[in-house]
């Protein structure tokens, strides 16, 4: 089965101002995979006509479908129907159907109907209305040559009723549609470029109707298996085996799949041992707290925090030595042990988690560079320690330490 490629238009001199931003693409991009159009550009442009035009023509050269959202406004800087009606040479003329949209929407609103607003109801000769629900500007479906053309308001909520209720449906019908799946393996504590060493041979080794995509991000990568065919059970039985023959290669690394979050993956494992758990952070200033708790339900196992960032409270709430901070400093892996080791007693979990380190930009050294953060677990018996080196500005080193603190968390509890 051929596969149906569609590109996305956006227009608006907003969205390259940098003014708004710009969700309809990939809300677009999220409902056509899933009825198995596959998009395979999508842009911004400016509202000027030859724009329009040469970006329309463009896509049509290299795509089946054409999603233009934007510029249908009834002012003179919206100039999107004009410069498809010019450019398919479809005369305007007026929509009666068109018409009786807007005056029922101005009738609702108890207002008369401008000329202005009525102008709207002009639509390119031989286009087809598609009805707008929510505003007076229509939409357009422009059927050449077997491809089409579908233009839409850029107002979220309207474009997106369109689509739903007309749209969708009518592409299921025009075209004869393949079955796009994806199953994403949620990975963490290994890099992008290590793990593709690790599963070359099995990537390798994928029939061509599958592909596999990596996925980066902080600490962490998913892998994105794709499949493309004509029975959505086929398929879906040939790509869970797939899953199957790669998971003894990378088990260590895999914490969940789909949607999962490390935080929801970890939470998880605290509920099935029925392990209670507390933080202790001076340099992520409570990030980790939030990410545990961010997660419904986080209340069954999480008990609390103290965020000790300056040393007097690391001495006087999580009982650290005043002669560990001096000697070892304190961020040290001495500093962290005893940071875990008084969160878990002062609030009586079972396991406590402390960092410790220097965020950044200012205050590192060549020895304790910025980025460098420690952080240990006191849990059964023993406590462990960690130390990471985060790889940028201050933000980014806070959220890498808080990720890296929650795999930390996860491996103690696997190994326990």
């Amino acid at each position: 089965m051929r596969e149906i490629y569609a590109e996305i238009i956006t227009i608006g001199d907003e969205i390259l101002y940098g003014q708004i931003l710009d969700t309809n693409s990939q809300w677009i991009s999220q409902q056509l995979d899933d009825i198995g159009v596959k998009v395979r550009r999508k842009y911004s442009i400016s509202d000027q006509s030859e724009v329009i035009k040469t970006a329309v023509n463009e896509s049509l050269a290299q795509s089946d479908l054409v999603f233009v959202t934007g510029g249908l406004g009834p002012t003179k800087d919206d100039l999107t129907k004009h410069s498809l009606a010019a450019m398919f040479e479809m005369p305007l003329e007026l929509n009666q159907s068109a018409l009786e949209d807007v005056e029922d929407i101005f009738k609702r609103f108890g207002k008369e109907l401008t000329e202005i607003n009525r102008q709207q109801a002009f639509l390119p000769k031989g286009s087809t209305k598609i009805t707008n629900e929510r505003g007076t500007a229509p939409g357009m479906w422009f059927d050449r040559d077997k491809k089409v053309v579908v233009s839409m308001p850029g107002v979220p909520f309207e474009m997106k009723a369109m689509m739903t209720k007309t749209i969708l449906p009518k592409i299921k019908k025009r075209f004869q549609l393949p079955v796009i799946i994806h199953k994403v393996i949620r990975t963490i504590g290994i890099g992008e470029s290590w793990l593709s060493e690790e599963i070359a041979r099995w990537e390798n080794a994928l029939p061509t109707h599958l592909a596999l995509a990596y996925l980066p991000g902080k600490a962490q990568v998913r892998l994105r298996l794709t499949g493309v065919g004509e029975e959505r059970e086929v398929l879906e039985a040939e790509m869970e085996e797939q899953v199957a023959a790669l998971l003894p290669t990378i088990q260590s690394y895999v914490y969940g799949f789909g949607d999962l979050e490390i935080e929801e993956a970890v939470g998880e494992l605290l509920r099935a041992k029925s392990l209670t758990i507390a933080t202790a952070e001076s340099c992520t200033g409570g990030y980790l707290a939030h990410k545990i708790t961010s997660v419904s339900g986080s209340s069954d196992y999480y008990t609390g925090s103290v965020i000790a960032y300056q040393n007097e409270v690391k001495i006087q709430e999580l009982n650290v030595s005043p002669k560990t901070i001096e000697k070892h400093g304190a961020v040290s892996e001495e500093t962290a042990k005893e940071m875990a080791e008084g969160i878990r007693k002062k609030l009586n979990v079972d396991l406590g988690i402390s960092l410790t380190g220097i965020a950044g930009p200012d205050g590192g050294t060549e020895e304790k560079p910025v980025g460098m953060v420690w952080m240990a677990i006191s849990f059964g018996g023993t406590v462990k320690t960690r130390k990471i080196q985060s790889p940028g500005t201050r933000i980014l080193n806070i959220e890498y330490s808080g990720v890296k603190a929650l795999d930390f968390i996860r491996q103690t509890l696997i190994e326990a």
